[in-house]
Formats: C-alpha cells, structure tokens, sequence
C-alpha cells in the first residue's frame, strides 16, 4: 500500500467521525427546539384554557340572571348592559351623575357575584386590569365630529363610570373583604369614560369598524371589562427562546 493511500484512510476516517458528531448536534438541536415549541404551546393552551373557562363561569352566572337588563358576555371578557334607560336618568355633563335605582338594584346583586369569581386563585395571575367603561351614543349624527361635544361625552361617560366604581365599593360585601383583596382590586381596578369612541351599531359591533351608523340604546351603556395578563404570556414565551 502507497504512502498516499495510508494518508487518506484516516482522512476518510476522520471525515465520518465529523460527519457522526455534526449529525449529533443537528439532533439534538432539533430536539431543543421541539422540546421549546412544546414548551410554548403548552404556555398558549394554558392561557386559553384559563380565559375560556372564564368566560364560561361569567357567561353561567350572569347571562340568564340578568337578562332584563340586557346583559351580554363576550368572549372577550367583558359584560355589556346596554339597556340605557336602566342605568342614568337623561343628565347634561356638567350635572352630578346619579345612577337609577334599577341600575343601584342590578349593582347590589352584580358586584358581589363579579368580584367572587375574579378574585379567585385560579384567576388571579390571568387578570392584569379590570376595566369599568362608560359609554354614550351621539345626540344627533351632526355631532360626530364635534370637537366640543366629545370633550363634552368624554367628562359624561367618566363620571358615570366614576360613580359605578363608587356605588361598588361602598358596599357591604366590598367593605367585608380582606385588606389584600382590597389592595388588590384598587391594584387592577380602572374607570374608563370613553364618549362615543367606541360606539355600536344596530348589531352590537363597533361602528368605526362596520361603518354602519350609531345605534343610540346600544351604545349608551356601561361595560365591566376583564383585561387578561397577555404581556406575562409574551414574557414566558420569551423567557422560553432565552435559554
């Protein structure tokens, strides 16, 4: 045998353990990756997991309870009541809100109910803000793009969302509940006035993106809405790519 052919014998052997040891890494990095995507899909189907059966625990509870205050639960996690005449007597901006004595009944058997579910443990690490939206129609068409006017709506729907939060927490069930949850609810708990920004149409979808016009009752309504902690699923997600 040649020196030249005793020199790439080894060569070849050398090339196959290379081979062997890149076939390897490629292996197990492809394992890694699977074992990340898992990992990641885990995390997606809990967190859906967690906001379904919310929403069904508040779809349960509420919608057929109060019905005659037109309540509806979206999936989304927020509770529409979109009978109008229930909830305000006809009020100027500048007037000190008052909430109809149908809306203060409604509220006495809504709050405690609301607050049991969402303060419960299994909840409690999915739930970021609990938002207390008012919401008012326009008076005519006319006034859509009225500056004046929405600044006007803009204080309206504040201080009536202000005044549902307030009539909440002056409850017994509330004054009752431990200082932590206490803590914890003025933690996650906002009033939003939002004017006729998001108004609705006959349907119940947003007018801005339906185009359709303004349905005043369904508009001018009050909504409870749970805002989920999607930024610490984007946070575990990352955390996953990190390692």
């Amino acid at each position: 045998m040649s020196k030249k052919e005793t020199f790439w014998i080894p060569y070849a052997d050398l090339m196959t353990v290379l081979m062997i040891i890149f076939l390897f890494i490629s292996l197990s990095y492809m394992g890694l990756v699977q074992f990340q995507k898992n990992q990641q899909d885990e995390i997606f189907k809990e967190y859906k997991q967690t906001k379904q059966t919310l929403y069904k625990e508040l779809d349960k509870t509420f919608t057929e309870k109060f019905k005659d205050y037109n309540l509806k639960v979206n999936p989304d996690l927020s509770i529409q009541i979109t009978d109008a005449n229930a909830l305000f007597p006809v009020q100027f901006y500048d007037q000190e809100v008052i909430l109809t004595d149908r809306f203060k009944t409604f509220l006495n058997e809504f709050t405690p109910l609301f607050l049991s579910i969402i303060l419960k443990d299994q909840y409690l690490e999915s739930i970021s803000e609990i938002r207390i939206e008012g919401h008012t129609a326009l008076q005519t068409e006319d006034k859509e793009n009225d500056k004046v006017y929405y600044q006007k709506m803009l204080t309206l729907s504040q201080k009536r969302s202000n005044k549902v939060l307030e009539h909440m927490m002056n409850l017994s069930y509330y004054d009752q509940l431990a200082e932590s949850k206490k803590t914890l609810l003025r933690f996650i708990t906002t009033s939003n006035g939002l004017a006729y920004g998001k108004a609705l149409d006959s349907e119940g979808n947003f007018k801005f993106l339906s185009g359709k016009s303004i349905n005043t009752e369904k508009s001018m309504r009050v909504e409870f809405r749970i805002v989920t902690t999607s930024e610490k699923l984007v946070e575990k997600v990352l955390e996953q790519l990190n390692k």
